[in-house]
């Protein structure tokens, strides 16, 4: 299996598990949002830890040359994620932390296209195609609760939801 593909399995299967327990009958887990967040939690508690475990020189030598410290800037963004997992878990945090990763996603995105067009390419998953399409998936993630959550401020107290 292509490592590439780890944080997009950890979002899918986390989401797809926590899903069908609350179709089959876990009140916690019923709303799908709940799902969605523990997918998104997975991710970001995966993708943060290589920031510090694994693949950090990789993720250092992804950062454009025109950016200062790309070592801090791994660190700073690993931080950030492994937050942002955390808060996506708490129902008061979730719409912020959601946001935020959301945010995160869009301003990383040019490292990615940089790692794809200047490799090195050691998979399928780091050619600029792939790698984009994984970046859709997880923004898709992170702003449908963002949607979520900003209709759900529109509701009344009593009617809102995870």
């Amino acid at each position: 299996m292509d490592p590439g593909l780890v944080p997009v399995l950890m979002l899918v299967a986390v989401t797809a598990t926590l899903f069908l327990l609350g179709a089959a009958g876990v009140r916690r887990l019923k709303p799908w949002p709940v799902a969605v967040r523990g997918g998104v939690a997975a991710l970001f508690v995966t993708t943060g830890l290589a920031h510090f475990v694994g693949m950090r020189e990789e993720l250092v030598a992804m950062v454009p040359p025109a950016l200062p410290t790309p070592g801090l800037l791994v660190t700073i963004t690993g931080v950030l994620e492994l937050a942002g997992a955390a808060g996506v878990l708490w129902s008061r945090t979730a719409p912020w932390a959601a946001g935020g990763l959301t945010l995160l996603l869009l301003g990383m995105f040019p490292a990615n296209v940089y790692k794809a067009l200047h490799g090195p390419v050691s998979s399928v998953m780091d050619e600029l195609v792939p790698r984009s399409l994984m970046q859709v998936v997880f923004l898709a993630a992170t702003g449908s609760l963002v949607v979520f959550y900003a209709r759900a401020s529109n509701r009344p107290f009593a009617q809102r939801r995870p």
